[in-house]
């Protein structure tokens, strides 16, 4: 076939001959669904992949003429191929002509009439591609459509989510600035009181006697109103089609279990490092709590992932993945940037949520049930979902590793 004719024939995109071809304003042509994806998100209006003209067009009819022409040369390329001397059949030494539908093999006329095959269904090469064709345009044109249905609900869907974001994150700003102004009108006031206690220490005995019960009443009413510490919780909310996307990768984890009560301090780094912010000071507590950590037996290296992990009552636990090299027996070190940990650690009477690495505190609610872990070496990126909730928790940027990944589970007891 003429290669000049054979390039009119070909999809730019997809670089592959032309299927359900469209035509857009500049006369380029496209496999439908090619152009459709490349101009999805694209900026309105769009422009052509080849001569960059911007089109207004959002509907697209088959260009018949186009269509009609690219059968015969797709059947041409298809008889090229099975003539050729790699395709013969190695028993029999003749063409391939025959599909069957039972072993999906590609046979001669002898095979087919083997008595292997003989009780199968059979059918021409060009037949079973054109049927197989047929059926795969069909699928897409209903996945589209479903597609084109869904699309602008998940974009309002996301929009109302980002509107909402945004509405709470002013309104914990606003308690914020509240707080703050309170704390320092507070503060003014306990200097005020520091300062007049200091002065009645040099009082005479009978002075001091006179004045003490009032500055004690003083005192006492306003430790009782002594502003309390905003503690700001983005609601968790839902994402339409989450945990299905992710469930596609779904994987079973197999732990290695080993309890350690003395090696492993990761919950008790975690609070000396926001206690403390400098590691090489911050004391080890010499109270132990009963840990439990489980490493994935498999250490992953490509493709992508996703498992749930049920976390317990305790209020010390960890959920995620770490270098393969980072955390072994007899290990006692704090979290390192080989660590992507969610973390819910005790701290007095109330939790934190946070992430590694490097530690951040994460103002959303507390998740109940399992969390889910999904890891993409494609895009080198790990991410937390709420599981019951539907809900992202933390996604670390693309690229943020380059190494094999351990599934990790860390649970304590205090």
């Amino acid at each position: 076939m003429d290669s000049a004719f054979q390039k009119e024939l070909t999809c730019f995109i997809s670089l592959k001959y032309l299927t359900d071809p469209v035509t857009i304003g500049c006369g380029h042509s496209f496999c439908q669904a090619c152009v459709c994806l490349s101009w999805e998100g694209a900026k309105i209006p769009a422009r052509c992949p080849i001569c960059r003209n911007t089109s207004e067009q959002t509907e697209f009819r088959t260009n018949i003429l186009l269509k009609n022409l690219v059968s015969p040369a797709r059947q041409a390329s298809l008889c090229q191929f099975l003539s050729s001397e790699e395709q013969m059949c190695g028993t029999h030494k003749e063409t391939k002509k025959m599909f069957c539908e039972e072993s999906k093999n590609l046979l001669c006329l002898l095979c087919s009439n083997s008595q292997e095959h003989e009780a199968h269904s059979h059918c021409s090469i060009e037949c079973a591609v054109e049927e197989y064709r047929y059926h795969v345009c069909l699928l897409s044109e209903i996945i589209s459509s479903e597609y084109q249905k869904l699309h602008p609900i998940l974009l309002e869907e996301e929009k109302q989510h980002l509107e909402g974001l945004k509405n709470e994150g002013k309104k914990i700003l606003q308690q914020l600035k509240k707080s703050e102004a309170t704390m320092v009108q507070k503060g003014r006031h306990l200097r005020e009181m520091y300062e007049e206690l200091m002065n009645m220490c040099h009082k005479s005995d009978v002075e001091l006697l006179q004045d003490l019960g009032d500055i004690l009443t003083r005192s006492k009413s306003m430790q009782l109103n002594m502003p309390q510490p905003v503690n700001p919780v983005l609601s968790a909310r839902p994402i339409t089609g989450l945990i299905d996307r992710f469930r596609q990768f779904q994987v079973e984890i197999s732990f290695s279990y080993e309890i350690s009560s003395q090696n492993i301090m990761l919950f008790d780094d975690v609070r000396s490092l926001r206690l403390r912010r400098d590691l090489q000071e911050a004391p080890f507590p010499s109270g132990r709590s009963h840990y439990f950590a489980a490493w994935g037996d498999q250490a992953f290296t490509s493709g992508k992932y996703y498992w749930e992990i049920e976390v317990d009552s305790s209020w010390d636990w960890a959920v995620g993945v770490c270098k393969d090299t980072w955390l072994r027996k007899d290990s006692s070190r704090v979290p390192s940037e080989d660590t992507f940990l969610f973390l819910c650690v005790k701290e007095d009477n109330r939790y934190n949520l946070l992430t590694t690495s490097p530690v951040l505190s994460q103002y959303i609610e507390k998740p109940l049930g399992q969390v889910g872990v999904y890891v993409d070496f494609d895009s080198r990126s790990v991410s937390f979902v709420n599981v019951a909730k539907s809900s992202l928790i933390w996604a670390y940027p693309a690229c943020s590793f380059n190494y094999p990944l351990r599934p990790f589970f860390y649970t304590g007891h205090t």
